[in-house]
């Protein structure tokens, strides 16, 4: 990591602004929208869903990247991620795309080889469970080590010319484990607590599908509020309590 990079992600003072930061949902809402009617589509036609699916994720990496980009931001820090042609961060999504999938990869062969079959493949939805929920708790602590893993990525990235490596994210990683660590527990709690959150408004929803009288529109409306309100705030939850983290490590040393 630069000298630069650190000193832009330390604690300084800055002058008073007002600023929207990491609630500003419009740049990663359109790719949160193509990340969902592609994991739909990928669901509904076994010969599209691993392209599909595929696809979901860049859609799901380009809409971190504009969470990153903002949360940086509002932690007084500086991301060169808003430069970036649509082109540059497609590129980026893929290279971070395959080697997180090898990770991901590994780890699966790695569980079912010990014995841990049934739980195994819910590691293969580490990159989704950035954005959407995870079936299970150990599942979506999984999913906030491979963000915090995505985010040392990008910001290595911002400091080495564009160039993605994944041993040296992970060697960065080990530098920054003690607050980093505790960033992943954290956010793993908090996962869990949204996910018992968004099944109970799942079934307020579904009730008030079934039982009101109002328009079709109108109910479509309410549902596509309930997946894309959700996938925003673990976006935004997630990028936040990482860079917090991240800013400590750098600021304590």
């Amino acid at each position: 990591m630069t000298v630069a990079l650190r000193h832009q992600l330390s604690l300084r003072k800055t002058r008073p602004e007002t600023s929207f930061g990491p609630f500003r949902p419009l740049p990663a809402l359109p790719w949160l929208i193509m990340a969902t009617a592609l994991r739909i589509v990928g669901y509904g036609n076994v010969g599209l869903m691993l392209p599909a699916l595929v696809l979901a994720d860049v859609c799901v990496l380009l809409a971190f990247f504009a969470t990153a980009r903002d949360s940086i931001q509002a932690a007084g820090g500086r991301s060169s991620l808003g430069e970036l042609t649509l082109a540059e961060q497609t590129g980026l999504s893929l290279s971070i795309l395959w080697r997180i999938a090898l990770v991901m990869i590994v780890a699966t062969l790695g569980t079912a080889a010990i014995g841990f079959t049934s739980f195994a493949p819910h590691l293969m939805w580490g990159l989704d469970g950035m954005a959407f929920d995870q079936g299970t708790h150990l599942g979506r602590f999984w999913s906030a080590a491979i963000a915090a893993l995505v985010l040392l990525i990008i910001v290595n990235a911002e400091g080495n010319a564009g160039r993605v490596a994944l041993f040296a994210a992970v060697k960065q990683l080990g530098r920054h484990g003690l607050w980093l660590a505790a960033a992943v527990l954290v956010l793993g709690a908090i996962n869990v607590a949204l996910g018992y959150g968004q099944e109970l408004v799942r079934t307020a929803i579904w009730q008030f599908w079934q039982t009101s009288t109002a328009s079709q529109p109108f109910k479509s409306l309410v549902y596509v509020i309930f997946i894309f309100g959700f996938a925003m705030l673990r976006l935004w939850i997630t990028l936040s309590v990482l860079t917090f983290g991240l800013k400590q490590s750098y600021a304590r040393g």
